[in-house]
């Protein structure tokens, strides 16, 4: 058996029944502890600072949502040769060029097809034929301004030498023959020629153009593919960055102190309220996946922007994974449902013996008892609040930017085609090689990189805030139960911050290690499916999962060791390891005590989590269903992305709050088991009710006994 604590964490009772000392709780000569650990995690945020610069200098969330023109100029951008500001739709000028690109056996990329930037995708006139002309050089004498009032037409103003390549769709000025329609800022081809227009363009002397389904296609492919829809979700993001601040926010905020609040006053009712509120949140969710899916109402998600005719159907991969998320919902539902069934019968169990002093029963009265001695704390959790709330701020904006990073540059095609250059006033047929942005392996280090330091981070700052519960509640314990007051709760940081940093950063660095583990095997295990599909056998899938839920089972250990070693390394001031250690024994040698109080009430704080985050999630869908980001440049995509980081970040602000009354209860236990080892059973230092809880009468009979003389 250790030595004993008391000197360490408490203060002996004196020969009168008093106590000696006021100020020697937790008190000892304490060293800091993992300091390698620590000077890591700053030399990693260095680290992530440089990453972040870099991100700033380098990217451009524009290029998340809008293309390049045919001179590498960003649509949507006023730094270029031209200001785009208001140009923000890519559209390609030569439709055999398109079709082109459509080809199977065609090396000729939609990349290098001429395109330029547009306010508006041009539809072909009923009476005419309209013409878009390439941006405003050389001899045509006029503004960009009147550029666009003209509607990009000054084919009336050409010389008899333009206007015969122009028909020769060699420029400046091509046909309007196809109608095309606004997905996700690029103007796609309507496989459907106008034939008003295209009789225009024959009586004029034109070339033919090539009318096949392959013109819509081609660009059908460009915007739906994997890349496309990874930046389409990214910049989602940044643009409902207000979602994020209120229901990822502030509106968790709101509801986990609302959640406290009434645990401390209705815990008797609370597993009910939060068992029924927990249902309802989640088919409410589950409702809207299958409303921005289509399957219910008329709301479903449209990569279609702004008006356009009925006729145009145009299909999209989001909608796709909404189609998805909502099968996966409905299965999460199901699951839920039958969960919340089986402990709706535990808390019936648990209230149909009460007069029988159930052990379940009276675990809820201790938990009760830590709620209401906590007061202070509950006010504790808005100061790593803040500082995750200005952290996430910094870490998201840096990383669109690091995502967005990279350099335009031109192809190399090594494909001929002619095209009238104005500034040069010739026909230029050397090369129509176009831009694209270039994106070098060490950016996916960078974004990689940046992901693991916000995990990191994040479990540095929850692990920070856990410790300093710790250390407060056990002040309250080792402390015969005094009110806790504020002045625990900033000893509790000043120890933190001059002993115990490096123990923190150890056991944040240990999750993190294991979780971004689990991930690659989670893609290892895709991948192994993907094998097993193609006819390849199953070993390959079943070696995959089982690797995917040993990491699973790993984390959870590791998660569960984290939390109680964290206790012990504010009681002790011992180091990670060593704490982890002292922890483990004391749950093994007492898992029957610690069973009776921890299994009802950690899956009730769990569930309150999840009400918390599914609210956040809920409203966040209710915002992104307004006219703000249904149109124009703040359209998302999808609500797929910013509900979902709602959700985990409404998950990690209840996390803080609710690890007032997780840390709380866990920490009282710890303590009362080491105190009742450190002296022989009888614990010295526990209330009453908690002696009543986790100890037979006659303990009770005895501690009763000994206050008494």
């Amino acid at each position: 058996m250790r030595g004993p604590f008391g000197p360490v964490m408490g203060k002996y009772p004196s020969s009168d029944g008093g106590s000696k000392g006021n100020n020697d709780i937790i008190k000892h000569n304490r060293k800091c502890k993992d300091l390698v650990f620590l000077v890591i995690f700053i030399a990693f945020w260095v680290a992530m600072i440089v990453n972040s610069s870099i991100g700033f200098n380098q990217g451009n969330p524009l290029r998340l949502n809008y293309g390049l023109d045919y001179k590498g100029n960003l649509c949507g951008e006023k730094h270029g040769d031209f200001d785009l500001r208001e140009l923000e739709l890519r559209y390609w000028l030569n439709p055999n060029q398109v079709y082109q690109t459509g080809l199977k056996d065609s090396k000729f990329q939609l990349s290098n097809a001429r395109s330029i930037c547009l306010m508006d995708c041009p539809v072909p006139s009923e009476d005419s034929l309209d013409w878009v002309c390439d941006y405003p050089e050389g001899d045509i004498n006029l503004s960009l301004e009147h550029w666009k009032d003209r509607n990009y037409d000054y084919f009336a103003d050409l010389t008899p030498q333009l206007r015969n390549t122009s028909l020769k769709l060699q420029g400046p000025c091509y046909p309007v023959i196809f109608p095309s329609v606004n997905v996700y800022w690029t103007c796609q081809f309507i496989a459907r020629a106008s034939n008003v227009s295209l009789t225009h363009w024959e009586e004029m002397g034109g070339v033919k153009v090539i009318e096949d389904i392959a013109i819509d296609k081609s660009i059908h492919r460009s915007i739906n593919s994997p890349s496309s829809v990874l930046k389409r979700y990214v910049a989602d993001v940044g643009k409902a960055w207000p979602v994020l601040l209120v229901c990822g926010g502030f509106l968790p905020l709101f509801l986990s102190i609302i959640w406290l609040l009434m645990i401390r006053h209705f815990v008797a009712g609370m597993p009910w309220i939060t068992l029924i509120l927990f249902n309802i949140l989640i088919i409410s969710v589950t409702m809207f996946y299958y409303l921005k899916a289509g399957w219910i109402g008329n709301d479903a998600v449209s990569p279609i922007i702004g008006e356009h005719d009925s006729y145009y159907h145009v299909s999209a991969r989001e909608v796709n994974h909404l189609h998805a998320a909502a099968v996966l919902m409905t299965v999460l539902m199901i699951i839920a449902f039958l969960c919340s069934i089986a402990i709706a019968r535990r808390i019936l169990m648990a209230t149909s013996v009460l007069k029988a002093s159930n052990d379940c029963c009276k675990a809820q009265g201790v938990a009760a008892k830590v709620i209401g001695e906590v007061q202070a704390l509950i006010i504790f959790p808005v100061i790593p609040y803040t500082i995750l709330v200005i952290f996430f701020m910094f870490w998201l904006s840096a990383g669109l930017h690091i995502f967005s990073s990279g350099s335009v540059v031109q192809n190399n095609c090594g494909a001929n085609c002619c095209a009238y250059d104005l500034k040069s006033k010739k026909l230029s047929c050397n090369s129509c090689c176009g831009y694209n942005i270039h994106y070098t392996s060490h950016i996916a280090a960078s974004i990689l990189f940046h992901l693991f330091g916000g995990y990191w981070a994040t479990q540095f700052i929850i692990a920070c805030s856990s410790t300093v519960i710790a250390g407060s509640v056990a002040s309250y314990y080792w402390a015969r139960g005094a009110e806790i007051q504020i002045l625990p709760v900033f000893s509790s940081m000043k120890r933190l911050v001059q002993y115990s940093l490096g123990s923190i950063a150890l056991g944040s660095l240990i999750v993190s290690f294991f979780e971004s583990i689990r991930c690659i095997l989670e893609a290892i295990c895709r991948k192994m499916k993907q094998i097993s599909s193609y006819g390849h056998g199953h070993g390959g899938s079943w070696a995959g999962k089982t690797m995917m839920y040993c990491a699973r089972c790993i984390g959870w250990i590791i998660r569960c060791v984290n939390r109680n070693a964290y206790i012990m390394i504010a009681i002790t001031g011992k180091g990670f390891f060593k704490s982890s250690e002292i922890a483990t024994e004391l749950i093994m040698s007492n898992i029957v005590r610690i069973g009776k109080v921890n299994v009802i009430g950690d899956v009730i704080l769990f569930i309150g989590k999840l009400c918390v985050s599914l609210s956040s999630a809920l409203f966040a869908f209710l915002m992104l269903d307004t006219h703000k980001y249904k149109s124009a440049h703040n359209k998302i995509s999808s609500p797929l992305f910013p509900v979902l980081v709602c959700w985990g970040f409404g998950y990690i602000v209840a996390s803080l709050f609710f690890g007032v009354v997780e840390m709380s209860i866990d920490t009282i236990i710890l303590s009362f088991c080491k105190d009742s080892d450190e002296h022989q059973g009888n614990a010295q230092y526990a209330p009453p009710l908690l002696i009543q809880t986790l100890n037979d009468q006659n303990e009770m009979q005895t501690l009763t006994q000994h206050s008494e003389e």
